[in-house]
């Protein structure tokens, strides 16, 4: 838009919107100046008017004119289109502020006696006092409070003038000194008026664009959480269907220069694991799909266990690991909290070149964890985007063995899903300090122990997939566990191969995003339907998109995540075959 349009258009608003505060102020002038004029009134029949009948009809006129100003008034606020056409409306009130005016101006010339100088003076008083109380109402349309003032007063003042005595002059000239001095208090008061409604525009632009940026940086990040959702399910599949091959050659005696070769085709595919469960976790996060289970238990036990997994490798590094316990309670979800811990902890000694790590705990009100390192620090500049995606200050090359930087943006999202407040503080080439806040708690139960493990048992498996290689790579290693597998692409050819064989699956394993609308939870419900209800299944899904976890979650069986490793497979099935038997 051209800047003469853009300028046009913000003075058409700001002229509206004085119009607008006119007609919201205005009426409360109006009836102030009619409870004036029945004062006056009073005061001059009690004086000894010069007519009362020339009284009664100044106090009619006044009557009328406020009214119909009030009713203008009332018409300006059930019109929708007062926005766009305030002109008409402005032209309204300004008129029936000079007929409101130029009544008032007649006051003290036909009201007082001519030889009253007393009644005059008294008149011209109450004149001044309601032409002063009208700036707070029409000061902030000058228009409107000039039509009113300036002929309520001017009359007067002239007529002063022109009597030619010492005491009218001097009246007169004191009429002079106060409308030139109101004159300019009006000026200011209204320029004050017009910058905080300019000021007040300004603001509600800014507001309106940092909406704007703001819908525009969620839609970007939608834009990015989706297309990392599809990028991940297509790199998943066969990431997977390698994972399930590496373990079926697991089942094979093979020579030990083959058996290295596995053994770093298998150190690739947990590494590509770790990369696909941080972005997984950031859009379970984000999906809502997490739902905490506050526990109350000693925060001795989670730091021991911390303290046996990361002293090996701060010592391989030649750093202290230092671990302060104390044997208060807390009441928090010790999984979650545990992976919080974990990520930064993990952070400082893999940032801490020398010296050492130290996690301890502090009272105060709760109980805050903190973990202290002697690492490189953080520049001030780049403190605010320690907790973004992706953001790593020391990995320019983006070497992908240093992580994605993906740990803290998930400490972040965890803590607020926790309610636990992060704090965070730095000094470049000293060391760093993360801690979080959790709730103390009275000593109770501790959670319970797992429960034993049972006998192996094998079964019959039917596994639902659309992509052959994973087919392929789940009969290998299942069957190397010693099950019966059918491989099916979809549910209908499912229930054929089960048909086929007469046989009824011990469990079903299912992706989730089949071909076309299917889905592994209709898969599973038809199954079932067909053949029990009280058969298992295990849903595998490659998605990251917020809605496909919300609807894989709803379906309340079992999810994993592409790659699935294979232990976590194992223990899968043999926890719902050992069920059934």
């Amino acid at each position: 838009m051209p800047r003469d349009s853009k300028a046009d258009l913000g003075r058409e608003r700001l002229q509206a919107e004085q119009v607008r505060m006119l007609y919201h102020s205005g009426p409360t002038g109006m009836i102030a100046a009619l409870v004036a004029n029945l004062v006056l009134a009073v005061i001059v029949l009690h004086l000894g008017a010069s007519s009362r009948i020339a009284l009664y009809v100044w106090c009619a006129v006044i009557l009328l004119t406020v009214t119909a100003h009030l009713l203008v008034a009332r018409a300006y606020r059930r019109r929708p289109d007062k926005k766009t056409s305030w002109r008409p409306w402005a032209y309204a009130f300004v008129a029936c502020s000079l007929v409101e005016g130029v009544t008032w101006g007649v006051s003290a010339i036909y009201l007082a006696d001519p030889s009253a100088v007393v009644q005059q003076l008294f008149i011209c008083l109450v004149v001044c006092a309601v032409c002063t109380a009208s700036l707070s109402a029409f000061g902030v349309y000058l228009p409107a409070f000039y039509a009113l003032f300036l002929t309520a007063i001017i009359p007067f003042g002239v007529f002063c003038a022109l009597r030619g005595d010492f005491a009218h002059e001097g009246l007169a000239a004191l009429i002079l000194v106060y409308v030139t001095g109101m004159l300019a208090v009006s000026r200011l008061h209204n320029g004050n008026m017009m910058e905080m409604l300019r000021l007040r525009f300004e603001n509600a632009d800014l507001a309106a664009e940092l909406r704007v940026q703001k819908e525009a940086a969620e839609e970007a990040s939608l834009a990015k959480t989706r297309f990392l959702a599809a990028a991940s399910h297509d790199l998943r599949q066969p990431v997977h269907a390698l994972s399930l091959f590496v373990g079926a050659l697991r089942g094979y005696r093979l020579e030990p220069e083959p058996a290295g070769l596995v053994d770093r085709i298998e150190n690739s595919v947990s590494a590509m694991d770790g990369l696909f469960s941080a972005l997984l976790d950031i859009s379970r996060l984000d999906a809502g799909v997490v739902a905490p289970e506050m526990k109350i238990f000693p925060i001795s036990d989670l730091l021991q266990i911390l303290e046996r997994d990361y002293t090996p490798e701060a010592e391989t590094k030649g750093l202290t690991l230092r671990i302060r316990a104390c044997n208060l309670w807390v009441r928090s979800d010790p999984v979650l909290l545990e992976r919080i811990l974990r990520n930064l902890l993990s952070n400082a000694v893999r940032y801490t070149d020398r010296g050492g790590v130290l996690l301890g705990c502090r009272r105060r009100g709760g109980l805050r964890i903190e973990i202290w390192d002697t690492g490189r620090g953080i520049e001030e500049a780049q403190a605010p985007r320690v907790f973004e995606e992706f953001f790593q200050i020391d990995n320019p090359e983006r070497d992908r063995t240093k992580g994605l930087g993906l740990g803290l943006a998930i400490v972040r999202r965890l803590a607020d899903l926790l309610g636990h407040k992060l704090t965070f503080a730095s000094v470049p080439g000293r060391g760093s300090m993360f801690g979080i806040d959790v709730p103390l708690a009275e000593p109770g139960r501790a959670a319970l122990p797992p429960m034993a493990p049972g006998v192996a048992r094998t079964g019959i498996i039917l596994v639902v997939d659309d992509e052959m290689a994973i087919q392929e790579g789940m009969r290998s290693l299942l069957t190397a566990w010693g099950h019966a597998v059918l491989c099916a692409g979809s549910g209908e050819e499912g229930l054929a191969r089960l048909a086929a064989c007469g046989a009824r699956p011990d469990l079903i394993i299912c992706d989730y995003r089949l071909r076309g609308e299917e889905t592994g939870a209709t898969v599973i419900r038809r199954l079932r339907a067909e053949h029990g209800d009280d058969i298992p299944g295990v849903l595998i899904t490659g998605d990251t998109a917020p809605n496909r976890l919300e609807e894989a979650a709803a379906s309340g069986l079992l999810l994993l995540h592409k790659p699935v490793a294979n232990s976590r497979l194992r223990a899968a099935v043999t926890h719902f075959l050992l069920a059934k038997a």
